[in-house]
């Protein structure tokens, strides 16, 4: 098999093991946090320079699941037309417009390996054309549609620039994200000492590649807050929000946020940013819904 090079693997995020306990002692239990969903927000630059931003939603509901659903949406970043189909079948391809772009979707997942989560890890493809472009290009067998012979489609400039996860149960989450521009992957942990959030006790550690660069005290009284961290060069801004885990209210859900700055002055962003998932540089939600 033929692999086309600039063609993305996927970014399946591996949720580690839980580790936390009733009391805030660091022994582990036996629980895995489940991975409900993963939401990849990516950037498309066509040859004409047209712009096209699209949302691939994987979905399941259980540990080592196959996908229960995968839905592509994309919009014309010109004239904010938005056009969506939710794929139900394993294998395919459909052809619509949207915003004014003949849009062509192949995807095979039917013998796709998953690790944990909904998003496939291997053996999968996911192809956008788009006004004769390759303009999506996802999972490690894209070679089979995109061949290198003469009068191929040529392949437009795309990266990722956000993704978010949602997770539920334990308090230790495990995932790995891409902050420059040199295709470096890094580990990412985040972990909440002590269930009882309102106890005097309870921290936030935050690690990259198993450094801890975040340390939050008395969470009880500091469960919102930002920091800024310096990665290989790129500097990150990490939001924390445990509002839901420390008030108990009705969704039970904590926000963890990393997002790339793109200059100097700028450093927090606004929530229709964080809601729509399209930001300049790159941005990671992780959506951490604590079990009742």
């Amino acid at each position: 098999m033929r692999d086309l090079a600039g063609c993305f693997a996927s970014q399946a995020a591996r949720v580690a093991e839980a580790a936390c306990s009733a009391t805030g002692d660091s022994s582990p239990v036996a629980e895995r946090p489940t991975q409900n969903a993963v939401t990849c927000f990516y950037r498309t630059v066509l040859s004409t320079r047209k712009e096209l931003l699209t949302r691939v939603v994987w979905s399941g509901s259980g540990h080592h699941q196959a996908a229960a659903s995968l839905a592509v949406t994309i919009q014309d970043a010109t004239s904010n037309a938005v056009e969506s189909q939710l794929l139900q079948k394993t294998k395919g391809s459909r052809c619509f417009v949207a915003g004014g772009s003949v849009i062509g979707l192949h995807w095979d997942v039917s013998a796709a390996k998953y690790e944990m989560g909904p998003e496939p890890a291997k053996n999968f493809y996911v192809v956008m054309i788009a006004d004769a472009e390759f303009a999506l290009l996802l999972g490690d067998r894209c070679g089979e549609l995109v061949k290198k012979d003469e009068g191929a489609p040529p392949v437009a400039e795309f990266s990722v620039v956000g993704r978010r996860e949602q997770v539920r149960g334990a308090t230790l989450y495990s995932t790995r994200a891409q902050f420059g521009g040199d295709g470096k992957k890094h580990d990412i942990s985040i972990r909440c000492r002590g269930d009882e959030l309102d106890g005097d006790d309870a921290e936030l550690h935050v690690a990259v590649d198993r450094k801890v660069l975040v340390s939050v005290k008395r969470l009880k009284w500091n469960f919102r807050g930002n920091q800024t961290i310096f990665v290989d060069g790129s500097t990150v801004d990490v939001m924390w929000d445990v509002h839901g885990w420390r008030f108990c209210d009705s969704s039970h859900c904590a926000l963890f946020t990393f997002r790339t700055r793109n200059s100097p002055q700028r450093r927090l962003w606004s929530e229709e940013e964080l809601a729509q998932g399209m930001m300049s540089g790159f941005s990671l939600l992780i959506q951490a819904f604590k079990s009742r």
